[in-house]
């Protein structure tokens, strides 16, 4: 690696920690308000002045600000390294998103394979916390986080294998490059109807892995305080606080990436090619892969907020006896149709 390489590496890297912030605090200042109208509320409205826009600064002030406890009787190398290992499993995903043609962090041709592997880290870090904690309520939260976020990786693996099969490739680049020229050439709508069971699936499935409701069993409040995260609080809490959200971008950008055109606008007119302008082609794709990342986003907000919480039986039903049948015969039909007609 050259010292120029080095360097794009690092202000990529900083480009992401100060992209994962400023999208953590608009999204839980999102959040609030659109639970707030749902339920027929304003949300916050005094601090900063305009519709209280500053209120989750002031809240991310307060956790930085606050004692960081740690529990008597805990693992303390433990109790304080998972915080780290969950954000590092969301952190490294962001290495192969690809926000437009020229705005990708590392174009590796196993793009796909290392986005799923490096998410997975996020399993270890949640089983530390709720062990170290010595707390009975962190390690059953933990124990379901890990039970659920590893049984629902099966249907979010075969699910993405559709893309996969049609666009014979698994770097995240090319996956989008073959939807170039309009909507009707997006995945999801230029492959039906595999491509769309594999797209419910895959969005249903990763409210799973990011323990969003309906599926939000091991930090269920009414059962188990605030599940494995219960210990924690100042700078390690917003930690997971922040691993959550930046996890909710991940999975919608997979799903903008894989079925949704990526980078490309939904008319092609509304590109710029990169041949054009690097800098303009740059600024239109992050701003369409952005905009459709973020609509998923809010999408997940909103069903957050419409749907009760599953029972932890229903949680693996849906799994072992739904998604699971449901994706091994579309990708056994899809792989059928690729053979005989393509």
């Amino acid at each position: 690696m050259t010292g120029i390489d080095l360097l794009l590496s690092v202000a990529f890297a900083v480009g992401v920690i100060g992209f994962v912030s400023v999208f953590a605090l608009v999204a839980i200042y999102l959040e609030r308000k659109v639970s707030a109208h749902m339920q027929d509320r304003l949300g916050p409205m005094e601090t900063g002045g305009w519709h209280g826009w500053s209120q989750t600064v002031a809240d991310t002030l307060k956790l930085l600000l606050k004692e960081d406890i740690i529990p008597t009787a805990a693992d303390k190398p433990l109790f304080k390294l998972a915080p780290f290992i969950v954000f590092t499993g969301s952190f490294a995903a962001w290495a192969v998103i690809p926000f437009a043609a020229n705005l990708i962090g590392a174009d590796i041709n196993i793009g796909v394979f290392y986005l799923v592997a490096v998410s997975s880290l996020g399993v270890i870090g949640i089983l530390m916390a709720g062990w170290a904690s010595n707390n009975k309520w962190a390690l059953y939260g933990a124990m379901r986080a890990a039970a659920q976020m590893v049984s629902y990786e099966i249907p979010i693996g075969l699910s993405l294998l559709v893309p996969i099969l049609l666009a014979e490739s698994l770097s995240m680049k090319e996956l989008v490059e073959v939807q170039a020229g309009g909507f009707w050439h997006w995945t999801i709508f230029s492959h039906l109807p595999f491509a769309l069971i594999a797209f419910v699936i895959y969005f249903w499935a990763s409210l799973a892995e990011t323990n969003r409701t309906p599926f939000d069993i091991p930090e269920a409040e009414s059962e188990l305080v605030a599940g494995y995260h219960v210990e924690y609080s100042g700078m390690r809490f917003a930690m997971f606080f922040l691993a959550e959200y930046a996890n909710m971008f991940v999975v919608s950008a997979v799903v903008t990436a894989l079925f949704l055109g990526g980078w490309y606008a939904p008319i092609p007119w509304l590109d710029i090619p990169v041949e054009t302008s690097v800098v303009g082609s740059a600024a239109i794709g992050a701003f369409w892969f952005s905009s459709k990342a973020m609509l998923l986003v809010v999408v997940q907000m909103w069903l957050r907020w419409t749907l009760p919480r599953l029972r932890v039986d229903q949680l693996m039903h849906i799994c072992w006896k739904v998604f699971m049948p449901f994706s091994f015969v579309n990708i056994l039909l899809l792989s059928l149709w690729v053979a005989l007609c393509q």
